[in-house]
């Protein structure tokens, strides 16, 4: 047993990681090497924004689009990389290709980062970029995707919009999480969490969806402008389907005659 006195200059990290590829400071590094340090204010308090692209068979799905989002919340957030979005392209596309992964979930982020002197204002910190490649994974597994998956309507209320802005993708996932263990509880896979008006909001890591008499249905408050959402939409007006962006009840959901996320 160490005593209090011993100080050790590296750490031993025994967590094991998914097999992948990480962007950090200019290098490209295993995941088990992509570290930030405990003083950063993105994990201190959640002071951070990020996008996330899937991979597909070596393609990325709208990655412009990811682009343009994460950019717009760096400058909500008043935050800056010296990356341009093609930059960032580049970053993301190095990182699928060292990883070797053909079907990928990919994701950039940038923290509020470390003040050299733990200054309490968030302008002495020094942003920091990270990017990584590991294996993709969904909100479903092959067997749900076929079946469907069991879901619970929580009754926890998602983070207003007036106090954070949806828009711009964040880390604030507490009531998302407690809304998961609420259906494990329940016996259910995952949960869809209310907005402030009691009215369905959206789930841990995405959109909602409901077919009623041939329409199609989504919330349209306080929820994230999903990349998947706005392709639903696409392909709603390029086949003539109505989809309308609307408040929907939970009763409403649970009478619908399909749901999807």
């Amino acid at each position: 047993m160490p005593s209090n006195s011993e100080l050790s200059l590296r750490h031993n990290d025994r967590q094991k990681y998914p097999e992948g590829v990480a962007f950090m400071d200019g290098q490209y590094l295993p995941m088990s090497e992509a570290k930030i340090s405990v003083l950063d204010w993105g994990f201190l308090h959640s002071d951070a924004t990020y996008d996330t692209v899937h991979v597909w068979k070596g393609s990325f799905f709208r990655l412009d689009l990811h682009l343009e989002r994460f950019t717009k919340g760096l400058e909500k957030l008043r935050m800056s990389i010296p990356y341009s979005k093609s930059d960032l392209s580049e970053i993301l596309h190095n990182c699928v290709a060292l990883s070797q992964h053909r079907d990928a979930y990919v994701e950039m982020l940038c923290t509020r980062g470390v003040s050299p002197t733990f200054s309490r204002d968030p302008r002495d910190a020094e942003n920091r970029f990270m990017a990584f490649a590991v294996p993709y994974g969904s909100v479903a597994d092959a067997d749900q995707m076929r079946h469907g998956l069991h879901v619970a309507v929580s009754n926890l209320v998602r983070i207003s919009p007036r106090s954070v802005d949806p828009s711009v993708k964040n880390y604030h996932w507490l009531d998302l999480v407690m809304g998961q263990y609420e259906a494990f509880d329940r016996g259910a896979v995952t949960a869809i969490l209310l907005d402030t008006e009691g009215n369905i909001a959206e789930g841990p890591g995405f959109n909602v969806f409901m077919v009623k008499g041939g329409e199609l249905f989504t919330p349209e408050y306080g929820v994230l402008p999903g990349i998947t959402r706005r392709s639903v939409f696409d392909l709603c007006r390029e086949f003539s389907i109505s989809c309308i962006g609307r408040s929907i009840t939970p009763t409403e959901l649970i009478a619908a005659d399909e749901v999807f996320v």
